[in-house]
């Protein structure tokens, strides 16, 4: 398409009143807004007010939504109908508004006959035309009579008005599993008007999913790429814009709701023939060059056992490396928390993907380094990581940050980092998980449930196709606080090896904190796998868990939790595994938990 690419959001998508809604929208840098109609009722801003408003943050109102029950196979009601319409067509103009949306009706008296309905709406068009106004009419996935796009444009085609047009609603058509491949063959002069919002698959009745479920395009399992390309080649001409009804967005800080939905606009427009405003293609990921953890003194033992060597220490910040095989992990002794503070990505081009992330909107992040120091590009995620882009060896190596101690690495078999398992804060996951995703250039690996000690937590892995960078985000749903007792929203590394007993037999012999996991787990492994009894028994003693799925197996030993949030595991796949080990995460999370109350001395 040769037209730019313009952004709208729905106020219904973003917490706070009305005010806050499109000081988010304008600051996060969309185009326009669509005006939800309880937003304006409880604002003491007039319409006028509201306009100059928008006007002053550069921001056009597209749509006024929604207009609920238009048809009526009763003349009265109808007549009515008409009336409340006037009045809110006065409210458009003292908005600017020149577009209402109008939903089919849930009424029990909505009309079935379809030419009837279209009488109705070019009855509706008349006084809507006459007025300079348009009217966008949407197919309600629960629509009494019009429930599918194909009818709704079958009514609006019959009603043969030019001030009467489509709304298309992406959730409306995907929930219902319609193609919408058909929506091509669409005049794209009767296209008025286009939503957008994707969802998680879910069996549930479709309103509850729509009004509490949807999400910000990308973060759900609906392929929105393919809905919105038809959509475009009809000659759709308008924004597209966002209407989004999530629990979670709507008690969230706008602002970065916001930024968080500009964002899934941009990505979606890449993925489609949409105007790409990026005009920047995904990074070449070639795995971690580092992950850098702020920790106290009780890290450094745990890498020695483990057999990382500390081969260099920063020239001037109190920073050291350790490294085993490709695994390198720099240890911030600088204070604070425990947690995995960055992680720094190899890239062919690091200026170039840095340049990526700052136009899908993530925060640069200023750094302060010395004039022989590397000058990394760097931005921060969602969840607060220092995120780096760099490339080893090149004019602008950080290895040469690092004065070297001289010191080599036996090592126990690691090999290299196989991923990073990063808990999110509840109200930001799907945030964390589209952030990855588009600025990295990963791709959805695994998603799922699973029940852990002190609640349900919701998993996602992405990943690139060749598996070099992998990210495991997990979040504990319908939680506030802290996982008792004190492991708040645990973070860690998993170490590759290639014979998972030889490299845990050898941290154990160097006093390695490997995690005890009760013999309950073994005796149910065993029912499960019928492992050799020399197997099992190694399992039992290093605290060794074992997933098997039909694509293979994933190995893990872990260490106990250090500094009070991290931990490290050495993980092995065989056969053709892709996954994480979230079948066993509850037996390790309750294995950490009871560890953590022996060590403060609280009874279980």
């Amino acid at each position: 398409m040769s037209r730019e690419l313009r952004t709208g959001i729905a106020t219904v998508c973003l917490s706070g009143t009305l005010d806050d809604k499109l000081s988010a929208a304008a600051a996060a840098g969309f185009d326009g807004v669509e005006i939800f109609e309880p937003d304006l009722v409880a604002s003491p801003m007039p319409p006028g007010e509201v306009r100059l408003r928008c006007a002053d943050l550069g921001l056009s109102i597209d749509l006024y939504q929604p207009f609920r029950d238009l048809d009526s196979t009763d003349p009265d009601r109808f007549a009515a109908n008409l009336r409340r319409a006037e009045r809110k067509f006065d409210l458009m103009e003292e908005l600017g508004a020149d577009t209402v949306l109008v939903c089919s009706s849930v009424a029990h008296d909505a009309v079935a006959d379809l030419d009837r309905l279209a009488g109705q709406l070019h009855a509706l068009g008349e006084r809507a035309g006459a007025r300079g106004l348009r009217i966008a009419y949407e197919a309600l996935a629960w629509g009494k009579e019009v429930s599918t796009y194909d009818r709704s444009w079958e009514a609006v085609r019959r009603a043969d008005h030019p001030a009467v047009g489509l709304c298309l609603d992406s959730f409306h058509i995907l929930s219902r599993g319609s193609d919408p491949a058909a929506i091509a063959g669409i005049p794209g002069d009767k296209l008025f008007f286009l939503q957008l919002a994707d969802a998680p698959h879910l069996s549930m009745d479709v309103l509850q999913w729509s009004r509490h479920h949807r999400l910000f395009p990308g973060q759900g399992a609906f392929d929105l790429p393919g809905f919105l390309a038809p959509v475009l080649a009809a000659g759709y001409a308008g924004p597209l814009s966002l209407e989004v009804f999530n629990d979670v967005f709507r008690q969230a800080d706008p602002d970065r709701a916001a930024i968080d939905a500009h964002r899934s606009l941009l990505a979606l427009a890449e993925a489609t023939s949409a105007p790409d405003p990026i005009a920047q293609p995904a990074p070449d990921v070639r795995g971690p060059a580092f992950v850098e953890l702020s920790a106290d003194d009780s890290l450094a033992p745990v890498l020695s056992a483990l057999g990382f060597a500390r081969t260099g220490t920063h020239r001037t910040k109190p920073v050291e490396r350790w490294e085993q095989g490709a695994a390198r992990i720099l240890v911030n002794r600088s204070g604070g928390p425990a947690a995995v503070a960055a992680l720094a990505v190899e890239s062919a081009d690091p200026a170039a993907a840095a340049r990526r992330a700052i136009r899908l909107d993530a925060k640069r992040l200023p750094r302060e380094h010395g004039p022989a120091e590397a000058d990394l590009a760097a931005v921060t995620a969602p969840d607060g990581t220092a995120l780096f882009f760099c490339r080893t060896g090149n004019e602008d190596d950080w290895t040469g940050d690092f004065v070297p101690t001289g010191a080599t690495a036996d090592g126990i078999g690691i090999t290299g980092i196989d991923h990073i398992g990063l808990a999110q804060p509840f109200d930001h996951f799907d945030e964390a998980a589209l952030f990855y995703r588009t600025v990295l250039g990963l791709e959805p690996a695994a998603a799922g449930e699973f029940a852990a000690p002190f609640g349900l937590v919701r998993s996602r892995a992405v990943a690139d196709p060749h598996r070099r960078i992998r990210l495991a985000l997990t979040v504990s749903l319908l939680r506030r606080g802290e996982w008792a007792p004190g492991v708040s929203e645990p973070q860690y590394i998993a170490l590759a090896v290639d014979d998972l007993l030889a490299a845990a037999q050898a941290a154990r012999a160097a006093g390695a904190p490997l995690l005890a996991v009760p013999d309950n787990y073994y005796a149910d492994l065993d029912a499960r796998l019928d492992l050799p009894a020399g197997r099992l028994a190694a399992y039992r003693e290093l605290g060794v868990l074992h997933e098997h799925t039909a694509e293979g197996d994933y190995l893990q030993a872990c260490t106990e939790v250090l500094g009070g949030r991290v931990f490290l595991a050495l993980v092995q796949r065989l056969g053709g595994h892709d996954g994480y080990g979230w079948t066993d995460a509850p037996v390790r999370m309750a294995a950490h938990r009871r560890r953590r109350l022996a060590r403060t001395h609280v009874p279980a």
